[in-house]
């Protein structure tokens, strides 16, 4: 067995049908007592109930979350906070919300309490990404990570079935690099693994019926899971790709991990056996990416970045930008295969088989 270091985050989870009603015992548990209740404008309807179930607690809410935190947001809901004196966050919604919250935290000692209503996982990490004149720069900080997750699968029967396969498929890539990250440990892949079998088998379900809470249970265990593996473990070339993608051409957040999952994980697959062998055992499959980009197909999530808004003429931009400043990688992450990479990602192009 190889070396290893393995440092458990602190956080405290709460998971279970109507576990949502538990919120006022955990702002409890931390002495808070105005709340700033975060989400995107999506989900204004639900943050607002839950202002509302806070009373006087609620100090109020900020309902303009938006993808990759710009900094203009991050900006106006930190000087909302200050004016309303509050004294911690709950965020309502997905990553795009989670990540508000960590940009207030990150220069405030305000901390979090998540409600997670997609599959992203933000909440059980320390990683932060705030989006600055077209780039969006990551980085790791314990200041950002939420004292508490509360894990209600009754708040996920809302997100529709496209959105739900993606937010998914965000997760299943979470735990995949998790599996060949330069920091993996024997126990974090034991959860990837898990959070990947979970997901794949709870997503097929979802997607034929929005409204089974077992799947949505299954698929939000899974996603805890995959949270975990992604704060636990670093990222290499998948989310150095995504994080490219979004931030610089402003790319759906879930449908970019989704599209470009396969063909970063077949850029990867000499160099990391081991953790392609997890994958495919997770999916019952032979072949890892092509076993993801099969399950993609069947969720009918879009398979290609054409069709999400990336041009083209970009590709290059962003292969440069990709290779100049690249994660650690299993494979060295070279301008010319990752230009071909991507260049599958825009057609959508099955990958090919392994070849051994």
């Amino acid at each position: 067995m190889k070396p290893f270091v393995y440092s458990g985050l602190p956080y405290r989870v709460v998971f279970g049908v109507g576990s949502l009603a538990g919120l006022p015992a955990e702002l409890d548990r931390l002495g808070a007592k105005r709340a700033l209740l975060l989400s995107t404008p999506e989900q204004a309807d639900t943050v607002k109930q839950v202002a509302a179930s806070l009373g006087a607690r609620a100090a109020g809410v900020y309902d303009r979350a938006v993808m990759h935190v710009p900094i203009e947001v991050a900006q106006e809901a930190r000087r909302l906070a200050s004016e309303l004196g509050a004294d911690c966050c709950v965020t309502v919604g997905g990553g795009s919300t989670t990540g508000l919250g960590k940009a207030i935290a990150l220069v405030s000692p305000l901390p979090i309490v998540a409600v997670p209503t997609t599959y992203a996982g933000s909440e059980m990490t320390t990683i932060y990404g705030i989006t600055e004149g077209g780039e969006k720069k990551t980085g790791r900080d314990a200041r950002v990570l939420p004292k508490c997750a509360i894990y209600d699968p009754a708040l996920t029967l809302s997100l529709p079935a496209a959105a739900s396969a993606a937010s998914g498929m965000n997760a299943i890539a979470h735990s995949v690099e998790a599996l060949y990250a330069q920091d993996a440990n024997p126990i974090i892949s034991l959860m990837a693994e898990e959070g990947i079998r979970a997901l794949a088998a709870s997503l097929p379900r979802i997607v034929s019926d929005v409204k089974n809470l077992e799947a949505r249970s299954e698929a939000l265990y899974g996603a805890w899971l995959c949270g975990v593996a992604l704060g636990s473990a670093g990222m290499a070339l998948h989310h150095k790709l995504c994080h490219v993608l979004g931030g610089s051409f402003n790319l759906p957040h879930a449908e970019t991990h989704s599209i470009v999952l396969p063909h970063a994980m077949r850029y990867n697959h000499d160099a990391a056996p081991e953790a392609m062998r997890r994958v495919a055992r997770a999916l019952g499959a032979s072949d890892a990416p092509g076993a993801i980009y099969d399950l993609e197909a069947r969720l009918g999530i879009p398979m290609r970045l054409a069709e999400i808004g990336m041009r083209e003429a970009d590709l290059e931009r962003a292969a440069r930008l990709a290779a100049g400043a690249p994660y650690p990688n299993p494979r060295k992450v070279e301008y010319a295969p990752l230009l071909a990479l991507l260049r599958d990602a825009w057609h959508g192009n099955r990958p090919a088989p392994a070849s051994s």
